[in-house]
């Protein structure tokens, strides 16, 4: 299937590795211009290597951490006409609410919402005048089913769904669409870490780690494994393309059906 991306240009926010990398490298792979960001410049000349090597496409990289206006202000400067916009950035981590300082709430805020609402906002007049765009808030089964293990992640995550949806409204009648995308638990680079590290403390391997981890903490699994962050990105890659242009104002689970709701 053409995804018709020839032509478009597309910022993938923290997508050095993971989920961020497998979706920057499938929307070269489909024919669209991809900048690849991440905090480090070292992190970024590989992955753009890496994703040039295997697509041959068109790939640019720009090194700053998106989560500061400085940063957003000079992406969108350096590099105009973004038409798609994958708001990837995001952190999380492990920690009993009572434990969570006030800063850990606003940090987690301001890479996970606010990073995207600053690029939302810059690239939006541009894809006004064009009348054509995709802006997608990479989101979580964690915002409809909090974590009690890491709360401040999971009301970021679902103040991402009202970012989208409202911002989708406010584009209505438009050829710009905005969605979230719900991954499940993905094997990403963190999570693989982590899983690793369990394994190695208790003298498990990898897989039974995983099959513990979904018979007792996500049981509702339908796959009873984690994704793979290509899942993830096979999903935007529609999303994003002109194929999709009915589909908007959306909250899109890739979830291997970890949310037992059938809408």
């Amino acid at each position: 299937m053409d995804l018709q991306l020839k032509g478009k240009l597309a910022l993938v926010s923290g997508s050095t590795a993971g989920i961020g990398y497998a979706i920057a490298r499938t929307l070269a792979q489909e024919g669209a211009s991809v900048i690849v960001n991440g905090r480090t410049q070292a992190a970024v000349d590989e992955a753009v290597a890496s994703i040039r090597a295997e697509t041959q496409g068109t790939v640019l990289g720009f090194a700053a951490d998106l989560s500061t206006a400085e940063a957003a202000d000079e992406v969108v400067r350096r590099h105009p006409g973004i038409n798609i916009l994958v708001n990837n950035l995001g952190i999380f981590e492990a920690k009993p609410f009572e434990e969570i300082p006030d800063e850990d709430w606003l940090r987690f805020f301001d890479v996970n919402v606010l990073s995207g609402v600053r690029l939302a906002r810059l690239v939006l007049p541009e894809m006004k005048r064009a009348n054509w765009g995709r802006i997608i808030f990479i989101s979580s089964e964690s915002a409809v089913q909090i974590p009690t293990e890491m709360i401040h992640y999971g009301m970021t995550k679902t103040a991402q769904l009202a970012v989208s949806r409202g911002l989708a409204e406010s584009v209505a009648g438009t050829g710009i669409t905005v969605n979230s995308v719900l991954p499940g638990p993905t094997k990403s680079r963190g999570v693989g870490d982590f899983v690793d590290g369990l394994a190695k403390a208790s003298d498990k391997s990898f897989e039974q780690v995983e099959a513990e981890f979904f018979d007792h903490v996500r049981p509702t699994s339908l796959i009873k494994r984690f994704g793979t962050p290509q899942e993830v990105a096979s999903l935007v890659a529609y999303v994003v393309s002109p194929l999709a242009s009915a589909t908007t104002g959306a909250a899109l689970r890739v979830d291997g059906g970890v949310v037992k709701s059938a809408f």
